[in-house]
C-alpha cells in the first residue's frame, strides 16, 4: 500500500520490520490497523515472491494447483466483496461477474495484477479506517444465505483470507522456482 512508511522487505531485508512492528497507522483504531497492516504485509510478500517470476509463471498452475494471478486476482476482488458486506451491503452484478471471472479468464500480466492489487489495497483503506470506528459488533449478513457475522468479525475476515491467499502465492511461487531451478539443472 503506497502510504506504508516501511521499506520493502526485496530491497533492504536486514532493516526490513514488518508492518505491525512499525509503529506506523496509528491514526486508525487498534482492528483496523491490523487488517492494513496486513494489507501491507500482503503487499510485500507478494512484491518480493512475485519479482522474478515471468509471466507465463504467474499464470501456469504447476502440479493442478491454482495460478498466483487467481490469488492475486481473488485477493484484490475479494477484499472488496467483504468490505462490501462489512459496510451491510449485498453484491452487485458487477462484483458477481468479477467473482465469476477470477479463476480461468485470459492470462494477465505481472503488472496488470499487481496494478489491481494496488488499487484494491488504496480503495480498501479509507473504508477500513471508516469501518474500525463503527461498534465491531454490528450484525452483518453474508451471500444469498443471509449468514450472520458481526462488522468485525467482517473486517477482520478481510485480513485473514487475504494472508490466507498471500500464503498459497508464497509457496506456489517457491514451487515455480524449484520446478524452474530443476529443469536448470536437468540440461
Amino acid at each position: 500500500m503506497a502510504s506504508s512508511p516501511v521499506p520493502h522487505p526485496a530491497s533492504t531485508p536486514a532493516t526490513y520490520v514488518e508492518p505491525w512492528l512499525s509503529g506506523s497507522r496509528t491514526e486508525t483504531a487498534a482492528a483496523g490497523r491490523a487488517v492494513l497492516h496486513a494489507l501491507d504485509l500482503a503487499s510485500d510478500d507478494i512484491q518480493k515472491w512475485t519479482q522474478d517470476l515471468s509471466d507465463d509463471q504467474l499464470n501456469a498452475e504447476p502440479l493442478g494447483l491454482p495460478s498466483i494471478a487467481f490469488h492475486l486476482r481473488h485477493i484484490a476482488r475479494s477484499i472488496d466483496r467483504i468490505l462490501t458486506y462489512a459496510e451491510g451491503g449485498q453484491l452487485s452484478a458487477e462484483q458477481l461477474a468479477l467473482l465469476k471471472a477470477e479463476k480461468g479468464g485470459p492470462a494477465s500480466s505481472r503488472e496488470h495484477l499487481l496494478d489491481e492489487l494496488r488499487e484494491a489495497f488504496a480503495l480498501a483503506e479509507p473504508r477500513v479506517q471508516a469501518l474500525s470506528r463503527a461498534n465491531l459488533e454490528t450484525p452483518r449478513t453474508v451471500g444469498r444465505k443471509q449468514l450472520p457475522i458481526s462488522l468485525g468479525g467482517a473486517l477482520i475476515h478481510v485480513a485473514d483470507h487475504t494472508q490466507r491467499h498471500t500464503g498459497q502465492v508464497v509457496t506456489t511461487a517457491r514451487l515455480l522456482q524449484a520446478l524452474a531451478a530443476g529443469k536448470a539443472g536437468a540440461r
